[in-house]
């Protein structure tokens, strides 16, 4: 008697509907977005196409374009220099130019800001030395202060999977390129380039996702993109219609990404060499170069900024460390948890449907059901506000007859945010706790399944404790990203109901940096926990 059931992939049904009820959190907010571009409205796409759609496209497609060729400029080489090449501080930099997927691209937003506006400390010191700082470029609503900030809080992405596709290569494949006539530089562009191109293509997608998705960092630079113009259609303008229906050509871009790094992902057919292998000794200046040129990307991304928070957070903490202080951190962190334990669970359950239906209609349910994360925040709160309105009103109509009256009772409500939430960041538990259930042999299901164990009493007794750091790993990986989080509760929760990247918005909002520091400090510390579990993990990977 196996513990697989060997029927699942002749019908399909059961593992599709142990798992739809899970991808509904993806499904209906996706559907309700995607059906409001199939019912367009005239007047409504007529001003959007006249007023906010050139230059929304235009804005995004400049951005996108810019920030790819920026991370790739930055991104490649570092990981070239730290997979394959031997100089002072290479151990150093490999895990720590990973740092800055701490810090939240919203927070380096408003500290490059504070740090180059005309009374930030950059400016100030040029014209101490100069009398002058005229000359510098003003960084409030510029393009390349964005770029600066997207680039050095994405560039991670590009940096990990273009390393590891490097490490994977070894130095073997170069020294057979050398051996017939190709220098260093043109094998590395020959040879070594190609061979990582999926790698490379995987993590731009991601990047451009991220950007595509981010809301924080380009409101604090004013410049109009896709999630601002639907905020400000949203909150601003008071045009939920506006907002759902930019919210639909969103979904559809990010769709098309999201093929694009599948495409990409599928392509990673390439054998690894030895993990060991000899390094590139470089000599003379080059060491010193690379060197220099990985502390620049650091320090100016991750120890710079950080100096600049701690400074800002320790000349206020005696006024702002007060009961809303610690009202806000009590929001984010049982925000956090409920959302955790929530997603953890539902992780759980389908990762165990997926373990025991291998049929391809449940795997495209787990699929549906894990593709929140790829979506944008404020696409998700749209979608999700869309079909709690309409239930809204149902029940207000219904309660009408007994003399109730309210102007809402999910909309606003925790359960919508946790919705929203809880398909965000569904995934992120998902993949986790596959990982973990993975290492479970079949030969260990069938035994219990001889013992006369059901499936729900071998997911109880064998599962559950082999699972049990996997599952920690989701709770906190899922429990950080909403701490962090900033589109989703901004949009959806209660008036008043704020949390810690709330309140960092607020503040930067008003300019007001040193305020914004002190729950900035608190999100990126938070913020260090999974980064530091990525580098542990990287650890056990080729050096």
């Amino acid at each position: 008697m196996s513990f697989v059931d060997r029927t699942a992939p002749a019908s399909g049904w059961r593992g599709f509907a142990l798992a739809l009820p899970i991808a509904l959190l993806t499904l209906v907010p996706l559907l309700a977005v995607l059906g409001l571009a199939l019912t367009p409205q005239a007047d409504i796409w007529q001003h959007l196409w006249q007023y906010v759609l050139p230059r929304v496209l235009t804005n995004t497609a400049v951005l996108l374009v810019l920030v790819a060729l920026a991370v790739l400029a930055v991104g490649v080489p570092l990981a070239w220099l730290t997979a394959m090449c031997d100089f002072p501080g290479r151990r150093f930099f490999a895990w720590a130019l990973v740092l800055p997927l701490a810090i939240p691209a919203y927070v380096l937003a408003f500290v490059q800001m504070g740090l180059f506006e005309y009374a930030g400390p950059v400016q100030a010191a040029l014209r101490e030395l100069f009398g002058s700082s005229r000359w510098f470029p003003d960084i409030r609503g510029s393009l390349w202060g964005l770029v600066l900030v997207l680039v050095l809080a994405f560039y991670p992405y590009v940096y990990l999977l273009a390393r590891s596709a490097f490490l994977t290569q070894g130095r073997r494949c170069m020294e057979a390129a050398q051996a017939l006539g190709l220098s260093p530089l043109a094998a590395f562009f020959q040879v070594a380039l190609p061979l990582a191109r999926p790698w490379i293509g995987a993590g731009l997608a991601l990047v451009l996702m991220e950007v595509l998705a981010d809301f924080g960092a380009i409101a604090v630079f004013n410049y109009d993109t896709f999630t601002t113009a639907l905020y400000k259609s949203w909150f601003d303008l008071h045009n939920m219609a506006a907002a759902a229906q930019l919210a639909s050509m969103l979904v559809l871009v990010v769709l098309l990404l999201v093929a694009a790094e599948q495409r990409s992902r599928s392509a990673q057919r390439f054998h690894a060499s030895p993990s060991r292998h000899q390094r590139i000794a470089l000599h003379g200046a080059a060491r010193w170069l690379a060197s220099a040129g990985c502390l620049l990307v650091f320090a100016a991304a991750f120890a710079v900024p950080m100096l600049q928070i701690v400074l800002w957070a320790l000349s206020v903490w005696r006024t702002d460390l007060n009961a809303d202080y610690w009202g806000y951190a009590w929001n984010t962190l049982y925000l956090g948890l409920i959302t955790a334990a929530v997603t953890t669970v539902l992780a759980l359950l389908l990762a165990w449907v997926r373990r025991r239906h291998n049929d391809p209609l449940t795997r495209w349910t787990v699929r549906i059901a894990v593709l929140g994360y790829a979506l944008p925040g404020v696409v998700l709160a749209v979608g999700v506000f869309v079909p709690i309105a309409w239930l809204d009103a149902r029940l207000m109509a219904w309660l009408a007859p007994f003399g109730i009256e309210s102007m809402g009772i999910l909309k606003g409500s925790l359960a919508a945010m946790l919705l929203a939430l809880a398909a965000r960041f569904l995934a992120v538990a998902y993949h986790a706790t596959d990982s973990a259930m993975q290492r479970i042999t079949r030969s260990q299901e069938d035994a219990c399944a001889s013992l006369g164990l059901g499936p729900w009493q071998t997911l109880r007794r064998l599962h559950l404790p082999l699972l049990r750091t996997g599952l920690l790993s989701a709770f906190l990986m899922v429990m950080v990203d909403v701490m962090k989080e900033m589109p989703i509760t901004l949009m959806t929760r209660q008036f008043g109901w704020d949390t810690l990247a709330v309140r960092v918005f607020q503040l930067t909002s008003e300019s007001l940096w040193d305020q914004a520091a002190l729950p900035a400090l608190a999100i990126v510390l938070v913020g260090v926990i999974p980064v530091v579990l990525l580098m542990l993990q990287t650890e056990k990977s080729p050096r």
